[in-house]
C-alpha cells in the first residue's frame, strides 16, 4: 500500500484490517477484484499465504483475469500478454521487496494488444458469458 501511494496510485484496502491466520480469504479477495472490475482500467492486488486460493477466488469473479507472479517476468507477461487486471502474491513465498517489485512490474506494464493475445482473451471471454467451449479455427 505504501509504494502504491508513492507511486501516485490510490490503493483501495479491501481488509481485513488486521492480520487474521485463520480469515476466510475469499471475502476479501473476491471484494478487491470485484472493486478492479467496477472501475474499468483499474487494477487489483490479492495478497495471500501462496496466493494460489487468492487467485482462484478472483477468478471466480466474471470480467477477472488473475494472475499469480513469483518473478518479475511473470508479473510483466500476466499484463503483457492476458491482460491481467488482478496480480495474486504469495505472503509466505517471497520478501517484501520482491512482492512490491512484482507489483511494480504489473502496474507499470501495459496490455501489449498482439492480435494473437486479443484472440485468445476474446475467446475466454466468450466462453465466460456463454459457457460455449471455444472451438479450434
Amino acid at each position: 500500500m505504501e509504494w502504491l501511494t508513492q507511486a501516485g496510485h490510490e490503493p483501495v484496502d479491501c481488509g481485513p484490517s488486521t492480520y487474521q491466520p485463520d480469515d476466510d480469504y475469499p471475502v476479501y479477495v473476491m471484494r478487491a477484484a470485484s472493486s478492479a472490475v467496477a472501475d474499468p482500467g483499474s487494477l487489483g492486488i490479492v495478497i495471500g499465504g501462496s496466493g494460489n486460493g487468492e487467485q482462484i477466488a478472483s477468478n471466480k469473479v466474471r470480467g477477472v483475469r488473475a494472475a499469480l507472479a513469483w518473478t518479475d517476468e511473470t508479473a510483466r507477461l500476466a499484463r503483457q500478454h492476458n491482460d491481467a487486471n488482478v496480480l495474486s502474491l504469495g505472503a509466505r513465498e517471497y520478501s517484501i521487496d520482491d512482492a512490491v517489485g512484482f507489483a511494480k512490474v504489473f502496474v507499470e506494464t501495459p496490455f501489449s494488444g498482439v492480435e494473437r493475445h486479443k484472440r485468445r482473451l476474446d475467446m475466454i471471454a466468450a466462453y465466460e458469458e456463454s459457457g460455449v467451449l471455444p472451438v479450434e479455427p
